[in-house]
């Protein structure tokens, strides 16, 4: 079973019962960008912030994270697969990402 590192930016998605660590790495984030259907990353940023994003953000999010992550697959090969969890944890998987990719973790000094 793979273990996500949440201090590295790490999240785990279980998919087709195998446990995968995503992370969006500076490479697999300009992939995203520039793979977004409309906006830039800022965009991409607000829309999970305000709840407008779309299931097309999500599939691009956790495919980017998938790659950060060392998966070889392609988008195509996410819709034939079983996310434990369904859609909502795909979302949740997707906004963690996003929140562990641009904020700095709190550290007691």
């Amino acid at each position: 079973m793979s273990m996500a590192n949440p201090w590295a930016g790490e999240v785990s998605l279980e998919m087709d019962g195998k446990s995968h660590v995503l992370k969006l790495t500076l490479g697999s984030l300009a992939e995203l960008e520039a793979g977004l259907a409309s906006g830039s990353l800022v965009d991409l940023v607000q829309r999970f912030e305000s709840g407008g994003y779309c299931t097309r953000d999500v599939l691009a999010l956790i495919v980017a994270g998938l790659r950060g992550g060392g998966w070889q697959g392609t988008p195509e090969d996410i819709l034939t697969v079983e996310i434990t969890g369904g859609a909502m944890q795909a979302a949740r998987v997707a906004a963690q990402l996003l929140a562990r990719a641009f904020s700095v973790p709190d550290v007691a000094t």
